[in-house]
């Protein structure tokens, strides 16, 4: 049987997934190159939930909880900041001449939706623990 802390636990991991790569974001705000050096802005990720558990052997388990389906990138254009003075600034006579192209994050949204992941994380543990407090209180009632 899934139970409602099954339940629970599979949100608060989908939504500690959601907050790890909100923390992503807004570490890489400002990156203007990827891990090997070349100038390619961040790209903002975010999470895609599904319902259920796809591990799970018993077709009625699958259909509840959540579980993160994948995590994608946001293929926006980039913000352009104006920083003549910058590395990686464009160069003269290009169509953006002295912009950086820095990536497609903007900080309070990143900010809202890790309010809204952190909200939602704490409902699941008040879930769990309303759970565990019912089955407490039949144990206490059986003996």
């Amino acid at each position: 049987m899934y139970s409602s802390l099954d339940i629970s636990v599979s949100g608060m991991v989908a939504q500690r997934t959601r907050l790890n790569t909100i923390a992503a974001n807004i570490a890489n705000a400002d990156a203007t190159r990827d891990a090997d050096g070349n100038l390619a802005p961040y790209r903002r990720r975010f999470t895609v939930f599904s319902p259920g558990d796809p591990s799970s052997n018993n077709p009625n388990a699958r259909e509840m909880g959540v579980h993160v389906r994948t995590i994608l990138q946001d293929h926006g254009p980039p913000r352009l900041r104006w920083d003549p003075g910058h590395p990686d600034a464009q160069p003269d006579g290009s169509p953006n001449a002295g912009y950086v192209e820095l990536p497609n994050i903007h900080t309070p949204t990143e900010q809202i939706n890790s309010l809204e992941a952190q909200r939602a994380y704490e409902a699941n543990v008040t879930s769990a623990e309303a759970f565990k407090a019912m089955v407490a209180q039949a144990l206490r009632i059986i003996a």
